[in-house]
């Protein structure tokens, strides 16, 4: 039995099997920081492949919980076994443990330039941590390393031993994978606009991309940035100014406020310093007075932004 979704150019599977008998460049071995194999699928690697690969781990330890070292397969298949700590001697475990486990042993993987690995339920034998909530968490950082890092991987096998496990990390993994990737991926995605005072007025550009007309300066969030710095940014690359004050004024969501697909734009008020010039993709640039609003095109839905913002500045000078 197995299931499977590709995401760049990674296999990922999940599959029913003996992860022992799997020819692939690494199997990963739910260890403990001392690296003993005992029971569960340590205790299965160490039968099957030998005691050579037990000796040989065990003068790597004790590791860090959470770290990952790399041995040889012994007369498995494999080329490698990555023993990857999800526990301490106490056999116990939890989410960060279980996280940062996924997580070395996927950058050590790299560092090995492997191809192909094969993950048991990390947690969920001898540590007795739930299936579900396992399966999330190796999926989340799954996807998190192949989104931020390069990898020399091409197949990702989740193997589970019994029907209730691969059942359960099918819906845990594969079908949380392509709700991330099919659904999630699609949008709605995130913008940022920024209401840029100066004393002679509000700072726009002149989009040179369609849809075309007038706008407040702003643009998408890249991943890993924050809304802050994201505004900041546009501001500074489409304007040449540095804002500070910044705050959130309000949050735009209405479906079709952008001709282009579905965005959530979070708009800023903010002071701007320096000399604003037209740069990045703004054609040009302007300072508008609070009078002056009504007559200019405006793209998406700002000119509704700036009559909320007016509303909101009612009772004291905007700039």
């Amino acid at each position: 039995m197995k299931g499977g979704v590709r995401i760049k150019d990674v296999e990922i599977k999940i599959i029913q099997a003996d992860i022992t008998t799997l020819k692939v460049d690494a199997i990963v071995n739910a260890a403990n920081n001392k690296l003993v194999m005992g029971g569960g699928v340590a205790g299965s690697i160490k039968r099957k492949g030998g005691q050579v690969i037990e000796d040989e781990a065990v003068k790597l330890g004790p590791i860090k919980i959470g770290s990952s070292v790399a041995t040889g397969a012994g007369s498995l298949g494999a080329k490698y076994i990555i023993h990857a700590s999800t526990m301490g001697t106490d056999f116990k475990t939890d989410e960060i443990k279980i996280r940062d486990a996924i997580s070395s042993a996927l950058k050590l993987a790299n560092q090995l330039k492997i191809n192909s690995i094969a993950f048991p339920a990390l947690g969920c034998g001898t540590g007795g941590f739930a299936y579900l909530p396992a399966a999330k968490i190796m999926a989340q950082e799954l996807l998190k390393q192949l989104r931020e890092s390069k990898t020399s991987l091409k197949e990702v096998i989740f193997c589970l031993n019994d029907k209730e496990a691969f059942v359960i990390f099918e819906q845990g993994v594969i079908k949380y994978l392509e709700h991330v990737v099919e659904k999630l991926q699609k949008g709605p995605f995130t913008t940022v606009d920024a209401i840029i005072e100066l004393d002679s007025g509000i700072v726009i550009i002149e989009r040179k991309n369609p849809p075309f007309g007038w706008a407040l300066p702003g643009g998408f969030v890249d991943y890993g940035e924050s809304l802050e710095d994201a505004v900041k940014r546009e501001a500074q690359e489409e304007t040449g100014l540095i804002l500070s004050e910044v705050k959130q004024f309000h949050t735009y969501s209405d479906p079709s406020r952008d001709e282009r697909f579905h965005t959530i734009s979070t708009v800023f008020i903010a002071r701007g310093g320096g000399k604003p010039q037209a740069g990045d993709d703004a054609a040009n640039l302007r300072i508008v007075r609070p009078e002056e609003f009504k007559k200019v095109n405006f793209a998406f839905d700002h000119q509704k932004i700036l009559a909320d913002y007016l509303e909101y500045a009612a009772g004291r000078p905007p700039f």
